[in-house]
């Protein structure tokens, strides 16, 4: 159950940011190479405000017009929008102008939309490359075999920065599945790294939710997409 206490949603907040420390620590990392984003996307604006009011500087929506609403009628503390749920074409030119980053590009035609996009309205996109490493075909995301022609096609894109790779992981699978899947993207983004072209960096890797971010970070995650572990009304568990 979610909560409207902005006190229990800062207590959640506090609690998440100590287990991304240790998870960090666990693994030979600083606190500082993990952001935190924080997913608003089953409350509503007044309860997204005070995830940013308890230090959630990064926020997150899965939806394009739940972006588009609470953006538009913000009226907490500045903050950074993350689209992290499948962006369709069509709505590409009215999400972009919100966004410091786009998680889930999965085609070279939205990459192309976004170029498209990123001209007309004289600005840079900056986005990562979601790779469907489970291989469940109900989730969207490139194969690892479609990644390394896209990824030489990048400098064709002037407008458009793909800063590195976004996964989930297999929603019924087993903690050591889990890890096994998060070490296979960073495996991955390594080989594509060392093989990108000059000037593509592919450093950012969006990995883990409420259930398993922790394990994403002890696995190299750099972005963490954590939701409803922010709102329980009680200590949620590991």
């Amino acid at each position: 159950m979610a909560s409207d206490d902005p006190g229990r949603i800062a207590e959640n907040v506090a609690r998440v940011k100590g287990r991304i420390a240790a998870a960090c620590d666990r693994s030979g990392r600083r606190a500082d190479e993990v952001t935190l984003v924080a997913v608003g996307k089953y409350v509503d604006l007044q309860q997204t405000i005070q995830l940013a009011e308890a230090g959630c500087v990064d926020l997150g929506e899965s939806r394009p017009q739940q972006l588009w609403d609470k953006a538009d009628h913000w009226t907490g503390p500045p903050v950074k929008w993350h689209m992290i749920g499948h962006l369709q074409r069509n709505k590409a030119r009215r999400t972009i102008p919100y966004c410091s980053l786009i998680h889930s590009v999965d085609s070279w035609r939205l990459l192309k939309s976004l170029q498209q996009v990123g001209d007309a309205e004289e600005m840079e996109v900056h986005a990562l490359l979601e790779v469907n490493i489970s291989g469940d075909a109900s989730k969207h995301g490139l194969t690892a075999g479609e990644l390394p022609e896209i990824i030489e096609r990048l400098p064709a894109l002037s407008r458009v920065h793909v800063g590195g790779l976004m996964a989930m992981g297999g929603r019924t699978a087993a903690e050591v599945e889990v890890r096994a899947q998060f070490a296979a993207v960073r495996q991955l983004r390594d080989e594509l790294s060392a093989n990108a072209p000059e000037g593509v960096s592919l450093a950012e890797l969006s990995m883990g939710m409420s259930g398993d971010y922790e394990i994403a970070i002890e696995e190299g995650a750099t972005l963490v997409r954590v939701g409803s572990v922010l709102f329980e009304e009680s200590e949620p568990g590991l």
